[in-house]
C-alpha cells in the first residue's frame, strides 16, 4: 500500500525543480507533433513506455533492500540506456534539485550511500531510495517515477498548448493500464541484475531532447528540457 512518500514525491508541488521540465513536450510542440488532446496522448503513452519505462524498473530496483548495495550499478545502467546527454542532464539536473528537498525530509544514510556514486544522482533512483527507506515498495516507487513521466508532460501541455485542463487530465488517467503493465515489470525485475533491466530505444525522444538544447540557448523556451 502506497505511504505518503510516494505520494509527496510525485505531487507538482514537491520543491525538486520538475516544473522547469516538459520531457520534450516543448519540442515535439514546436514542431507541430503534438497539437491536441489525442497526439498528447499518443505521446505521452510512448513516453511512459521507453524513457519512463526505464526509469521506473530504476526506482524500484533503488528500492528494494538489495539495490542499496547495487547503486553504482543502477547508476550506470540508466546512462547506458539515456543514449541523449540532453536528458542524461536533465535526469541529474532534477536529482540534485531533488536531493536537498529529500534528505530535508527523508535523511538517512541511504541517501548519502547514493550521492557517493555521483553527486548529482538520477531523478529516479533519488526517488527510488526515499520511497525505500520510507518503507514502501518497489512498485509505489514503480508507480511514482512512471506517472512523473507523463503527469509533467501532460501539465507542460496545457501552458504550451492552452489545451483543455480537463480534456488532459481525461488523457493522463487514460494511461492506468500502460502504468500498471509498467510497474509490474518494474516490480519483477526490482531485484534482478542492473544489467538485465530494459532498454526500449527512442530515437525521436532523443533527437528531439538535443535539438531542444540547442535551440534553448538560441532563443527563450518554457522549459529546460
Amino acid at each position: 500500500m502506497a505511504g505518503l512518500a510516494s505520494l509527496v514525491l510525485a505531487d507538482a508541488r514537491f520543491p525538486g525543480g520538475g516544473h522547469v521540465h516538459s520531457g520534450g513536450l516543448e519540442e515535439a510542440a514546436e514542431r507541430g507533433l503534438v497539437t491536441d488532446v489525442a497526439s498528447l496522448h499518443a505521446f505521452l503513452r510512448a513516453r511512459l513506455r521507453t524513457a519512463g519505462r526505464v526509469a521506473a524498473c530504476a526506482a524500484a530496483a533503488a528500492a528494494h533492500p538489495a539495490g542499496r548495495d547495487r547503486l553504482g550499478a543502477l547508476d550506470a545502467a540508466l546512462d547506458a540506456r539515456t543514449p541523449s546527454l540532453a536528458q542524461r542532464e536533465a535526469s541529474r539536473v532534477q536529482g540534485k534539485a531533488a536531493l536537498r528537498a529529500a534528505r530535508a525530509a527523508w535523511p538517512s544514510p541511504e541517501l548519502d550511500t547514493l550521492v557517493a556514486v555521483d553527486r548529482r544522482p538520477h531523478h529516479p533512483l533519488i526517488v527510488g531510495v526515499v520511497v525505500g527507506v520510507a518503507g514502501e515498495s518497489p512498485s509505489d516507487a514503480a508507480r511514482c517515477v512512471g506517472y512523473l513521466a507523463v503527469s509533467g508532460p501532460a501539465s507542460a501541455a496545457v501552458r504550451l498548448l492552452g489545451l483543455d485542463p480537463f480534456a488532459v487530465n481525461a488523457a493522463l488517467v487514460a494511461l492506468d493500464d500502460d502504468l500498471a503493465v509498467v510497474v509490474d515489470e518494474a516490480a519483477d525485475l526490482a531485484v534482478g541484475d542492473p544489467a538485465d533491466l530494459p532498454a526500449p530505444g527512442a530515437p525521436v525522444l532523443d533527437l528531439m531532447a538535443e535539438s531542444h538544447v540547442h535551440h534553448h540557448r538560441e532563443r527563450v523556451r518554457l522549459f529546460a528540457s
